[in-house]
């Protein structure tokens, strides 16, 4: 509705005959200012064809002077106007009104789409009012229609939810009865929480949107001061926007709240002052978005920034520590051949023990960095849950009993064991997360035969395998939330307590051991989720595992060139290969060693590190050897992950520090091919 006192705020339209009563002034201006700041058009004539509402796009898309429009203004007014002026083409004027009157007088849901003069292509749709009457919106598609042969699927999508939206309006607009019902049903179509509050910061009109994101009625905002409605941390947090907004400068700022559901959700408002004609601010109107899916993206990207700083960490720190257990495995290894029997072995074992499992948990941090690749082997699924079993104790609340059945005594699989041991743990938090007052976790292992009317159902190709499965009793998830579980970055966890990577691992380190990953939950009855993973023989013991024993050495040992910056890490080497029975000359970079390779033709083995000072990496020297000398054995040693990141090369073998006397030895006998 427009009134007759329109203010230069609200640019509101002259008035028109009383044909219709007055409602509250403030009100519908707040309405009229409201409806102006759609792009649509929008007109509102009654059963006698005569205008109750419009706004100013409606005036704008067809070119109307503002003087045509106020309330009463006579429907014919409008057509003659465009009938003048050729909008019809060539013909009789009146015959054209007559017409369009004969057919609006019809009171027919009616969708047209008119080409103006200049191109500019307007869609028409019209809906029957209760007590005849119809509302027209009219919207500019020039540029859809375009581009309509590029969008033709989402023209499709677009026309189904128009007809929806119209099925919805058609329902709704049965129990309107005043004007006023009826523009607070188009604002609440509208996709954004609008809102209006006075200079006294009491609410006097919220959409169904708005009301919907603070878990109220319409009712239940309306009247309210703002303190009320949005509480007071919220209030405390935007208390300058709206003081600045009031004070008459348009003022934006982002919050986060907690809805309904308990989830953190987040919006980005616009506050946008309302003038009165001397100037003064009488109220501000709050439009704002639901930006929570943008936030979570861009937390998972720091999240994942951060994942990728902590593999480059690593991989640093790798290096160091591996050369520092080089030289303490080294050395504690040659003290014990040397002491056998004295009481010093008593102190060596546990102490080799422990250096061997500071190397272990290098591997573990750069296999979590994703520094290092898969390493599949023949792993006991029974065993590794056992072990798993005693670590989760120690970590899950009271609360929450653990139980574990196992079909057969040994059940190997053939996989990465920390990664699976990184998946079983991920899936006990999970449910640990699922369970907030305790509960049962119940891990099974058990073989499975899939067949080939069971590779669908288990996402596998036929054979044997080894099925993990881990069950909760906890909250359990819907059918929807299920099916994007194993999305990465999907997560129902509070906003910043989970990445949403977690099952996303799980899934990927299963699917990447040619296995698979499945989901069974129910709300309110718990979540299974099951492994698979092929089933495999038991291994051999393999000669890497050791202990650095001494091996007899052959009467006739070649000679060795040992390229090592590292003091301490190159005299432990030096000692293993001359236990081993190897004579070796020592260089400390790259220009040392390719002259001793230029000048010494004895040298029958290279044995370098990859990270070496001068103007060639040990690679790059064992490539040039391989060239230039090929009876030469080349083998590589290193302290990291995955080495300068070069292709692996078949004639450059690789030994990962730190490494056992007898695990030096099985490099130096591999056949290079």
């Amino acid at each position: 509705m427009r009134t007759s006192e329109p203010t230069p705020a609200m640019q509101a339209h002259p008035p028109g005959p009383p044909s219709l009563p007055t409602p509250e002034p403030h009100r519908h201006e707040m309405l009229a200012a409201g409806l102006d700041m759609l792009d649509q058009g929008l007109t509102v004539f009654d059963a006698d064809l005569r205008l109750v509402a419009w706004n100013r796009a409606f005036l704008r898309l067809l070119d109307f002077p503002d003087e045509l429009a106020y309330v009463g203004a006579p429907f014919d007014s409008f057509i003659r106007y465009n009938a003048r002026r050729g909008e019809y083409g060539p013909g009789d004027v009146e015959q054209q009104v007559g017409e369009r009157v004969a057919a609006a007088s019809a009171f027919n849901a009616h969708y047209a789409e008119r080409e103006r003069p200049g191109g500019q292509i307007i869609a028409v749709r019209g809906e029957p009012l209760p007590h005849r009457g119809f509302i027209t919106l009219y919207t500019d598609i020039t540029a859809q229609r375009r581009y309509e042969q590029l969008a033709r699927e989402q023209n499709a999508e677009l026309e189904q939810r128009v007809q929806e939206r119209t099925r919805e309006l058609q329902a709704t607009t049965a129990a309107l009865r005043r004007s006023e019902e009826r523009l607070s049903l188009i604002t609440d179509r509208v996709p954004a929480l609008i809102g209006y509050f006075d200079r006294h910061q009491i609410y006097r009109y919220a959409n169904q949107g708005y009301a919907d994101w603070f878990g109220r009625s319409k009712d239940n905002i309306v009247g309210h001061p703002i303190l009320e409605v949005i509480g007071e941390r919220i209030y405390r947090e935007i208390l300058p926007s709206i003081e600045r907004a009031i004070g008459g400068q348009q003022a934006t700022y982002q919050y986060e709240m907690e809805n309904r559901e308990g989830r953190s959700v987040h919006a980005r408002s616009m506050l946008v002052p309302e003038f009165d004609g001397n100037g003064e601010v009488l109220g501000c109107f709050v439009l704002s978005v639901n930006i929570s899916e943008i936030k979570r993206a861009q937390a998972a990207l720091v999240q994942a920034q951060k994942m990728e700083a902590v593999g480059q960490l690593t991989g640093g720190l790798a290096h160091d520590f591996n050369n520092l257990l080089t030289v303490v495995i080294g050395n504690l290894a040659a003290l014990k051949e040397r002491h056998p029997q004295d009481e010093v072995a008593a102190f060596l074992d546990p102490a080799l023990k422990a250096a061997h499992r500071g190397a272990e948990l290098i591997r573990r941090l750069l296999t979590f960095s994703r520094q290092q690749p898969l390493e599949p082997r023949p792993v006991d699924v029974v065993e590794l849950v056992d072990d798993t079993v005693t670590l989760l104790t120690r970590s899950l609340p009271e609360n929450i009993r653990i139980s574990t059945h196992a079909a057969l005594p040994l059940l190997f699989a053939r996989t990465d064991a920390h990664q699976l041991e990184n998946a079983l743990l991920n899936l006990a938090f999970n449910a640990r997360d699922a369970m907030p007052r305790g509960g049962q976790l119940h891990i099974e292992v058990a073989p499975l035969a899939v067949n080939a009317d069971m590779q669908v159902e288990c996402d596998v190709a036929p054979g044997s395998y080894v099925q993990l499965s881990v069950s909760d009793n906890g909250a359990g998830m819907d059918a929807h939330t299920a099916a994007r579980a194993f999305e990465p970055f999907f997560t129902t966890k509070r906003f910043g307590s989970g990445s949403g990577l977690g099952l996303s691992m799980v899934y990927g380190f299963a699917k990447q051991s040619h296995g698979s990953a499945r989901i069974q939950s129910e709300p309110g009855a718990g979540t299974t989720v099951r492994l698979l993973l092929p089933r495999c023989q038991a291994a051999a013991a393999s000669p890497h595992q050791g202990t650095g024993a001494a091996i007899p050495a052959a009467d006739r040992r070649p000679l060795v060139l040992l390229v090592e910056d590292d003091a301490d890490v190159r005299a432990v080497v030096r000692n293993q290969l001359t236990d081993l029975g190897y004579p070796v000359l020592e260089a400390q970079d790259s220009e040392e060693a390719q002259s001793m390779l230029h000048s010494v033709p004895d040298i029958g083995i290279l044995v370098s590190d990859i990270v070496i000072p001068g103007d060639m990496n040990g690679r790059e020297v064992g490539r040039l050897t391989r060239e230039r000398y090929p009876h030469i054995r080349v083998v590589l040693i290193s302290g990291y992950a995955d080495d300068t990141g070069a292709a692996p090369e078949p004639a450059l073998y690789v030994l990962k520090k730190p490494f056992t006397k007898a695990m030096l030895q099985a490099a130096l006998d591999t056949e290079i091919r």
